[in-house]
């Protein structure tokens, strides 16, 4: 007779890949794009903002960021940033600023009011955005509350009106009050997408006519065009390239390529089930050039290009450097993933024209971006689950395509973190 106690060993737990938070997203850039142009927030330009900027410290300077999200409200935060030289002399000043913010839904930042104060011009600035998905329009104005000096109508504040739709944006900027030499509007920008081209225009009078109105000078227009790839989500891959003629005479031509790896996991430290990780490379390069004087187009000051690239090993470490015509940088991030979390980053700018090198340091508390999908994420599934994945002992093939891949690729967002979710409803 048979043992009827017989207990059967439980299946060993299948294999998992690690989906580390990215370090910074999204950009806090990202959270004030209402009161932007589109036409300034699309063709990659703020992909490669962040590449180029984000940890690059100014050289021999420091900066402190701290981000703040209270627990009983979270519909408001603080952003309080102190910056200043390592070598700190009487006579220089220290830059301090802070900004308090109020958000209508915490899972829309569309919809707000903020307040900052700084020790420099303007000292108390507030600003306010309305926009109303289900009709696509929406409203913002930035007001300038105290100021040592009026000199403009711009300085009394700007007012904008927008529409937004999955396939178009359309909006303009103005002054409440202008004076008598103010053109309306201050700015106006166009941009429409058709499948996976993006292709705008935008209008801001800077440049007087002598023949006629400020719209019949071609130094006041800029158009753009772009090609993207990609879902909008940092958990797939996405490729943008963009050409820009600027006022009618700098040509920008860029391309920014976000790339998500999987590697093998090395580290004892890890479960046995642990079996890969996700990694996250960016690539960015952006040529600008002067086309109104061909004489002066090979002058270092009117021609410049510069290339950046960025590793994300895992949820801790990051790498980026970046090489232009005159220097070179690179910076060095570590991050901790407490709550808040705690970012310390050091960069070296080597200057080749005169040969030196300078460091920069950075730290940063934030707990308004919480990385939540650090581990086991659903959203990777195996491609060919089966039995014998199961089984003990399973090994990563090199030279193969990895065992797991990201189900967001077919356009399967449900249950991805929400700040991972691409914004389909509008441009």
């Amino acid at each position: 007779m048979g043992n009827l106690f017989t207990f059967q060993s439980p299946p060993p737990p299948p294999p998992m890949v690690l989906v580390p938070p990215l370090f910074d997203f999204p950009p806090l850039a990202a959270r004030t794009r209402m009161l932007e142009s589109s036409y300034d927030m699309l063709f990659g330009k703020l992909a490669l903002k962040c590449l180029f900027e984000d940890y690059f410290e100014e050289a021999r300077h420091f900066n402190t960021r701290i981000m703040l999200k209270p627990i009983d409200d979270p519909h408001v935060d603080l952003i309080a940033a102190v910056a200043g030289p390592l070598d700190y002399k009487p006579d220089e000043k220290i830059a301090a600023n802070a900004q308090f913010r109020w958000q209508s839904d915490v899972l829309d930042p569309h919809t707000f009011v903020d307040l900052s104060v700084s020790n420099s011009d303007p000292t108390l600035m507030m600003r306010s955005c309305a926009y109303y998905p289900k009709f696509g329009f929406g409203a913002f104005g930035i007001f300038p509350l105290l100021l040592k000096q009026r000199n403009s109508s711009e300085d009394y504040g700007i007012m904008g009106l927008r529409y937004g739709s999955s396939n178009l944006s359309v909006g303009a900027t103005f002054v409440p009050f202008p004076a008598a030499t103010d053109e309306l509007p201050k700015k106006a920008w166009l941009v429409s997408k058709m499948g996976r081209l993006t292709a705008g225009v935008q209008y801001e009078p800077t440049f007087g006519s002598t023949d006629g109105p400020r719209y019949k000078n071609l130094a006041n227009w800029s158009c753009a065009m772009g090609y993207g790839l990609g879902s909008g989500s940092p958990l797939s891959p996405s490729f943008n390239f963009g050409l820009e003629l600027a006022k009618n005479s700098q040509f920008i031509a860029s391309f920014y390529q976000h790339v998500v790896v999987q590697r093998r996991v090395k580290n004892p430290l890890e479960q046995n089930e642990v079996v890969g990780i996700t990694n996250y490379i960016d690539f960015g390069f952006e040529l600008q050039t002067r086309v109104d004087d061909a004489q002066q187009a090979n002058n270092i000051h009117d021609s410049s290009f510069q290339v950046g690239a960025s590793w994300q090993a895992n949820k801790n470490f990051l790498i980026k450097g970046k090489v232009g015509p005159l220097s070179s940088s690179i910076a060095l991030g570590f991050k901790s993933w407490w709550k808040p979390s705690f970012t310390l980053s050091v960069s070296a700018v080597r200057d080749r024209t005169k040969r030196v090198t300078a460091f920069g340091l950075g730290i940063q508390i934030d707990n308004i971006r919480e990385g939540m999908y650090e581990r086991a994420d659903p959203n990777f599934v195996m491609l060919t689950p089966s039995k014998e994945h199961l089984a003990e002992g399973l090994q990563w093939k090199i030279g193969e395509r990895p065992l797991f891949e990201s189900d967001v690729t077919s356009g399967n967002f449900n249950g991805v973190p929400k700040e991972l979710r691409p914004l389909n409803k509008m441009l």
